[in-house]
This record gives C-alpha cells, sequence and structure tokens, in this order.
C-alpha cells in the first residue's frame, strides 16, 4: 500500500510518500512545499493545490492521510490551515483517492505511544520506523511521514481488532 502524508500549512505543507508491505515501511519521498508568506491565501492554496496534485500523479498513492489543524493555540490559525487541509483532500478526491484524517495527538500516539510527544521525538521515531540514517531535514516533511505512519498503524489495528473478532470463541 502507498500512503501520501500531508501536514498542511499556510505557507509551508509537508508531504511524504510512504511504501507499506507488511510490517515493513519504505520511504519513497518528502518534502515541503514553500509559498512567500506575504502572498495572498488564493495564491497560496492554488500553488498547494496544483503542487499535491502534480505529488499525487507521480507517486500515486492509494490513500491519502491529512493532518487536521490544532484548534486550542489559536482559532484563526486552524482555520487557515483547515483551509490548506481541504485543498490536501479536494486534490486526492479529485482523483478518486481516500483520504483520512487525524488529530496531532492521534499522530504522535500512533507514532512514538505518547500524545503529547514533542517534535524531536516525533522526528525520531520517523527516522527509526523508517530505517533512516537521519531525520528529515524539513520538520514539515517529517510530520507528513508521521501522519503516514500514523494510518499504515491504525489500519493495522483495525485489521488486528476485524480478525480477533471474527474468530470462534
Amino acid at each position: 500500500m502507498r500512503v501520501l502524508g500531508i501536514d498542511p500549512g499556510t505557507v509551508v505543507v509537508g508531504y511524504g510518500v510512504i511504501d507499506s508491505e507488511g510490517d515493513e515501511m519504505t520511504l519513497i519521498d518528502c518534502n515541503a512545499l514553500t509559498c512567500p508568506r506575504r502572498s495572498p491565501m488564493g495564491e497560496r492554496l492554488s500553488y498547494f493545490y496544483n503542487k499535491l496534485s502534480e505529488i499525487i500523479s507521480r507517486y500515486q498513492p492509494d490513500v491519502v492521510a491529512v493532518e487536521q489543524p490544532f484548534v486550542a493555540k489559536n482559532p484563526r490559525t486552524a482555520l487557515a490551515i483547515g483551509k490548506a487541509q481541504a485543498v490536501a483532500i479536494l486534490a486526492a478526491a479529485n482523483r478518486g483517492i481516500p483520504t483520512y484524517e487525524y488529530t496531532p495527538t492521534k499522530v504522535k500516539q500512533r507514532v512514538t505511544n505518547y500524545g503529547a510527544s514533542s517534535k524531536e521525538q516525533v522526528q525520531e521515531m520517523v527516522k527509526l520506523q523508517l530505517g533512516l540514517a537521519e531525520a528529515p531535514q524539513s520538520s514539515d516533511a517529517a510530520d507528513a511521514l508521521a501522519v503516514a505512519i500514523c494510518h499504515l498503524r491504525e489500519l493495522h489495528l483495525s485489521n488486528l481488532l476485524a480478525s480477533s473478532e471474527q474468530e470462534p470463541r
């Protein structure tokens, strides 16, 4: 299964592509898309949509996993990030690719086993779980990979639960 993880933002959008077979995960690509901070929101969203559409066409993911905005700090920021999240979902939906959304706490829980992990802890666990020599340079790309890993962990857990419910008692 190929998963495209996306960490949405209004100036930087991280993405990460992972292939999974059984328990093995392989990094395919990751990076961050950046727009000038002063450009109008519409231009930034259009840029992100077009770039994400190119990435989807290039890597042909089976699913897209997107991190949901964190609301507690600043509701205005969360609403703005929600626009970038919607652009990511739209880029996938226009190609008929299912999308899944995960809260930052859920991502941290699935990647580090602790829902309040620091960015550095998440980056280190992404590095370890993907067998990388070093963590991705961009924290946004590392976060996107964490979202993809979270989706794979959720899928694995769902499959385990489904198979245990089918076993005779």
